[in-house]
């Protein structure tokens, strides 16, 4: 039996999550998650990778409470996080390369995180949260111990953010401390006037190990923030604006080999008439310039990973649905490296300039350990010893031409048997984002589950999707109810019309950005069986103001925008049966959402609660959960409430909901 037949084997399914690679190229680590015994939690753990693929992975660590977030030091000793107890904060650990047990490195009690260490030297940094009246680490440790004890968790903001996606930000704020490798010097706090500078920060270590590059956010009037870049200096502290970009914010900055210069992610700052554009940008730090290393290049680079000899650098950058390794030399096109179907993660290089390890993964494989000639792009997969069942369909690619001559293309995950003389249900699955697409595995949203169920699951990239051109996004820019909406009902038409697929049974869904398609589709068409929503978007005026970044939708979410793109208000016309699911500690789109629109489909929909108060939509509501379902059990119960609200609706078959709900 394949593991897609069975939601219990699913959840319980081996994943990899990391990888780590030594400077030599010499060794390489994975992160393994699996559940523990009790099947409520994911642990971690690190495997030792053969580089050369000639044997399988091989567990190195073995802690109670896992190991994760590994990273190799210059000497090749490596670094690992790993929790003494459920509830205490990650610790940093190392193994060193001579051989020996793991020891504690750090006991820092707020924890050490996103460590990043220097090509040479033992230097290490990484983020710990100190809070701002602390002066010294017993006084930050006492407060913390006071708070506790005393089950004081208020915060006094003076700006924004306040939240981010599902936890809340303060008092305590993340610090930069350096220290070294092997523990001999202690941690010292690089930012010590941090405050909200380094709330979600991404940085970079120098070769040398004598500065960072890091971003930092700059609060403006109207509550808005946007951020820009700064050089750290390691020994003083010594803290210098490089790029401020009033007209853009500033990520993913990595250092050139030689120390001479940085590149970095430029997205503009969006208007509600104009999308944001994505760019890779380089700053000279003996010129203090900065130039465009791709201009022309209409796809949106990211994660840059410089090629040892500083002759060039690798990005990924979503492409037509797939997200490939493209490399990248100043003033020259770039050249795409892989010809896969894959989206490649954690690129890695090796000190010669010859191999890249990375994480693939596509629709057809999760996310594996893959070497890749950088001569010819040829890839090889490396044994991790983790064996998933065979899928049980094929995936194949659909397309159209719509009515502005955009071409629109997705993914089409047919059952196994599918046939004119058996044609399938098609699922019509719209992906969150909106500045995303379809093109890589996913645990929480799998299409396979709902195929092995002999649903055939449509996955497209309407307008608005990456990978497809600036136009392509513009199209969709503040008309999430226009190009989006058609180019969706566009590619359904070309999936539906196929032999293979039975068009009398229908079903959307999707969730965040995919959730507001499905709630607009369910005002705009009855064409749909059902419709599930998760976590979703529903009132645009109220979302706007309540999610964890307002500054940044409101540069496209004007008050015209949100009245002509609102699902709800046309909560009047909908008619078919919805399955609304939402998390209480969603910060990205608020529980406030789905609680308006469970209130408003029972009070107003075209499809009301009766005068006995029964109705065919459905609230699953997971308390504790946030904008995805993380928990394992939870995650089971979403799969089955789902299948069983389907199977209703779209099968016409009689399915009950999960025991565990006590329904």
């Amino acid at each position: 039996m394949s593991i897609y037949d069975d939601v219990d084997e699913y959840i319980g399914a081996r994943r990899v999550t990391d990888v780590a690679v030594s400077a030599d190229f010499s060794r390489a680590v994975i992160a393994i998650a699996a559940l523990d015994d009790s099947r409520t939690e994911y642990r971690t753990s690190l495997w030792e990778l053969d580089v050369d693929g000639g044997s399988p992975a091989r567990r190195i660590t073995h802690g109670e409470w896992g190991e994760s977030a590994p990273v190799f030091t210059a000497s090749g000793d490596l670094l690992f996080s790993r929790r003494s107890n459920k509830d205490d904060p990650a610790r940093l650990w190392v193994l060193p390369a001579a051989g020996g047990e793991a020891r504690l490195l750090e006991t820092r009690s707020a924890g050490l995180s996103d460590i990043r260490t220097a090509r040479s030297g033992y230097g290490l940094v990484g983020f710990s949260p100190v809070f701002g009246s602390s002066s010294t680490e017993e006084d930050d440790d006492a407060l913390r111990t006071e708070r506790t004890a005393n089950k004081v968790n208020a915060i006094l903001h003076t700006g924004v953010p306040v939240r981010y996606w599902d936890h809340d930000l303060g008092p305590a704020t993340p610090h930069l401390f350096v220290g070294s490798a092997d523990g001999s010097t202690g941690l010292r706090d690089l930012t010590p006037d941090a405050r909200t500078g380094l709330h979600e920060a991404t940085f970079d270590v120098s070769a040398d190990g004598s500065f960072v590059v890091s971003t930092w956010i700059v609060p403006g009037s109207l509550g808005t923030v946007r951020t820009v870049l700064v050089r750290i200096e390691i020994e003083t502290g010594e803290r210098t604006t490089i790029v401020d970009d009033a007209d853009a914010d500033l990520g993913a900055p990595a250092i050139s080999p030689d120390c001479g210069s940085v590149v970095f992610v430029r997205e503009s700052i969006s208007t509600p008439e104009n999308a944001p554009r994505m760019t890779l940008q380089r700053y000279d730090f003996g010129g203090s310039t900065v130039s465009d290393l791709a201009p022309g290049w209409d796809r949106w680079p990211s994660d840059p990973v410089w090629l040892p000899d500083g002759s060039g650098l690798l990005v990924t950058a979503d492409d037509d649905g797939r997200s490939p390794i493209f490399v990248v030399r100043d003033g020259a096109e770039p050249r795409r490296l892989t010809q896969t179907n894959d989206a490649y993660t954690h690129v890695h290089v090796s000190s010669d300039g010859t191999r890249v390890l990375a994480l693939a993964a596509s629709y057809l494989a999760a996310p594996h350990p893959v070497s890749i000639d950088l001569s010819d792009g040829t890839v090889t997969a490396l044994d991790t010893g983790v064996d998933h069942s065979p899928l049980p369909g094929t995936l194949t690619e659909i397309d159209t031409i719509v009515a502005d001559g955009a071409r629109v293309r997705g993914w089409l995950a047919l059952p196994a048997g599918a046939s004119e003389l058996e044609p399938a249900p098609l699922l019509l699955w719209v992906h969150g984002g909106p500045l995303s697409s379809w093109n890589t595995w996913s645990w929480r949203w799998n299409p396979w589950l709902m195929v092995a169920r002999g649903y055939a699951v449509l996955l497209p990239d309407p307008a608005l999707s990456t990978g497809y051109g600036q136009e392509f996004v513009q199209r969709g820019w503040g008309a999430w109810g226009k190009a989006p909406f058609t180019d969706l009902m566009a590619l359904t038409d070309v999936a539906a019309a196929r032999p293979d697929i039975d068009d009398t049974r229908t079903a959307a869904m999707g969730g965040s950005f995919g959730g507001y398609m499905a709630n607009w589709i369910a005002g705009h068409t009855d064409r749909f069986d059902a419709v599930v929503t998760h976590a979703s978007l529903w009132a645009l005026d109220q979302f706007g103001p309540t999610t964890d970044a307002p500054w940044y939708w409101a540069r496209e979410m004007s008050p015209e925008m949100a009245v002509e793109n609102s699902p709800h208000l046309f909560v009047a016309d909908i008619a078919t049966p919805m399955l609304v699911i939402h998390g209480d500690k969603d910060y990205r789109v608020p529980i406030g959402e789905g609680l308006r629109l469970w209130y408003e489909l029972l009070s107003e929909s075209g499809l009301p609660a009766d005068d006995e108060g029964n109705t065919e939509h459905r609230f699953l509501y997971f308390p504790a959960e946030n904008h995805w379902i993380l928990s394992p059990q939870h995650a089971k119960v979403w799969y089955e409430v789902v299948l069983a609200f389907l199977a209703q609706h779209v099968l016409g078959e009689s399915a009950s909901m999960p025991r565990i709900l006590g329904h």
